[in-house]
């Protein structure tokens, strides 16, 4: 009988810690203004490449020379470009495309990164092969390096993620050997070593979970840079090949028009810049919640 209710008065302080906490990290969220209207502006991004063909009746691609260079008015919204297309949709498709290449490049980056920095900083022979591996590709300038592979793989919009994709994996790849090299040295891990655990269920089970909030924060910022390297390298036609629209050929377009046409620039300019604010954003109100030392260090 006494077991019985000890069980239950245990399960009761159980589910009441449970809540308190869940009060706490909504109380966190909700006075981090950075991660709120960071996720807000993605939020309406994503809403946007994913709805907004559905809602807008215009074709990307449907040229009306008839109707070129016009300005924002009630049937094209933000006006049309030197080949009569709709802006706006164009700018809706871009985002579909600018937001898929910059979630396989973080994806992608962050699963290399965290094969790469995990081993270096466990296996000396390994840390001097892949650092130096690494060192000699964050030599190069990124969007130098990314535009000199596309020049070797060809325009194609997997092409711009394989070599964006190059270039992001050094950067998260030091973040998390520098963590794991942190951890190593923690008196558990030695623990885990003395009770016979093999190096792989140290890596995997106890190193490699205490390193996946740096990674999430790491590939917030891998993200905003993908979609400027992807912009870029459009613009200078060396990206995602047209006819398909892509914030960077629509910039690329309107660049011969800018001083008559404001619109072909100004809009397209706007959404990428709003797109890599609201990550980075994102990204520094996610870096306060997962690490309170951070925030309190800016604070101070």
């Amino acid at each position: 009988m006494n077991a019985s209710v000890h069980r239950t008065d245990l399960q009761q302080v159980k589910a009441t810690l449970k809540q308190e906490q869940n009060r706490i990290l909504m109380r966190q969220i909700w006075n981090n203004r950075s991660l709120l209207i960071g996720a807000l502006t993605i939020f309406v991004l994503v809403l946007l490449a994913l709805l907004g063909p559905w809602l807008i009746g215009h074709d990307p691609n449907d040229m009306d020379v008839s109707n070129r260079l016009q300005g924002p008015s009630a049937e094209h919204w933000l006006g049309t470009d030197n080949l009569g297309r709709d802006l706006l949709s164009r700018i809706i498709y871009g985002a579909q495309i600018s937001m898929s290449v910059g979630s396989s490049v973080a994806l992608i980056s962050s699963v290399l990164g965290l094969m790469v920095g995990i081993y270096a900083s466990y296996y000396k022979w390994l840390d001097h092969l892949l650092m130096r591996l690494s060192d000699g590709i964050m030599a190069f300038p990124g969007l130098l390096l990314a535009l000199a592979l596309m020049a070797a793989l060809g325009g194609r919009v997997s092409n711009v993620v394989i070599a964006v994709s190059i270039v992001a994996t050094p950067y998260v790849a030091r973040v998390v050997r520098s963590e794991a090299l942190a951890l190593k040295a923690q008196t558990f891990i030695e623990a885990t070593r003395a009770l016979g655990a093999s190096n792989t269920r140290i890596i995997w089970l106890h190193i490699v979970p205490n390193t996946v909030s740096s990674l999430i924060v790491q590939a917030t910022f891998i993200f905003a840079e993908a979609i400027i390297i992807e912009a870029a390298l459009s613009f200078l036609g060396a990206g995602v090949p047209a006819p398909a629209p892509s914030w960077g050929n629509i910039l690329a377009d309107g660049k011969t028009y800018i001083f008559k046409t404001w619109w072909m620039t100004f809009f397209p300019g706007v959404t990428i810049t709003l797109a890599i604010i609201g990550l980075n954003l994102f990204g520094d109100g996610l870096r306060d919640l997962l690490d309170p030392h951070s925030s309190q260090g800016k604070k101070s």
